[in-house]
């Protein structure tokens, strides 16, 4: 599924807070017992796989397999920044420190097949943006996001484009599309 910005990465929920919340089930019948790999944040966008298979998912969850985001940032990031990133920084993580793993990141041109970015989204209102790709083997809660602050370029948009060899490639917001793994 192609998860829009503004979605939570969930079918439903109980909690009245969330009443006017938007949800997965709006834009599928999925079948029943049908639960995210990993999540992507109300605020972010793109790749979510969705199983059946519990094992399927605890196995893409906790076996190293690489996801890659592109994130826009403010600010124009720097090489010495970008290699900061690639080493790994300390995040915030459940009340303590984390270092992140090693990863692959990369400085790129913005990406010319995504949609238009919504309109919540805070784009150019303070400094020049700049865009990257990163690929991590792990997925802390915002972790991405917390990487970028940490070297002094905060996350404006970030979209998942691909979780191991499964892309985005042809699908248009809001799209589900059934695969085989």
């Amino acid at each position: 599924m192609y998860k829009p910005y503004g979605v939570l990465s969930q079918l439903a929920s109980n909690d009245n807070n969330q009443v006017k919340k938007k949800f997965l089930s709006e834009f599928y019948n999925f079948p029943q017992g049908i639960m995210p790999i990993g999540r992507l944040d109300e605020k972010s966008e793109g790749l979510l796989l969705l199983t059946t298979d519990g094992k399927l998912s605890d196995t893409i969850n906790r076996a190293g397999i690489e996801k890659e985001y592109y994130a826009q940032l403010d600010g124009v990031i720097t090489n010495e920044a970008l290699h900061k990133l690639e080493k790994g920084v300390v995040i915030g993580l459940n009340g303590t420190t984390y270092t992140t793993k090693t990863c692959i990141v990369k400085h790129i041109e913005t990406p010319k097949k995504l949609p238009e970015p919504s309109t919540k989204i805070r784009l150019g209102r303070h400094r020049p943006n700049s865009w990257i790709s990163i690929c991590i083997t792990e997925g802390k809660f915002r972790q991405v996001r917390k990487m970028t602050a940490a070297v002094g370029f905060p996350t404006l948009r970030l979209v998942r484009v691909r979780i191991h060899n499964i892309t985005l490639d042809n699908l248009t917001l809001g799209a589900v599309t059934p695969i085989n793994i």
